[in-house]
């Protein structure tokens, strides 16, 4: 009888033990759970951040002032506009460059 009582008792202690290990693990992981989900908000919340300037970043209204500040450009007009023809040679120059490649 003391034997079976002894097996009993290190059966409880065993299961007690891996009872408060289990416990342990679980809070373990709900507080990783909930680190992980902040930070998944966080980056989120940085990512719409992000968005919107890189939206306002790319509006055609800041180009058009950056091209007219920085790069000293205008808006194209007729009378500044030059028209460059291609000279008649200019088509024998590719097939000698195609020959030439052969």
């Amino acid at each position: 009888m003391t034997r079976r009582n002894l097996f009993l008792l290190v059966f409880v202690v065993a299961t007690a033990l891996f009872l408060v290990r289990t416990h342990y693990e679980a809070r373990r992981l709900f507080m990783s759970l909930e680190s992980a989900s902040k930070e998944a908000t966080r980056l989120e919340v940085e990512f719409e951040r992000l968005q919107v300037e890189s939206r306002s970043q790319a509006s055609p209204l800041r180009i058009e002032q950056i091209a007219k500040q920085q790069l000293q450009m205008r808006t194209v007009t007729p009378g500044i506009t030059q028209y460059v023809q291609q000279p008649s040679g200019a088509s024998l120059g590719v097939k000698a460059a195609k020959e030439t490649v052969k």
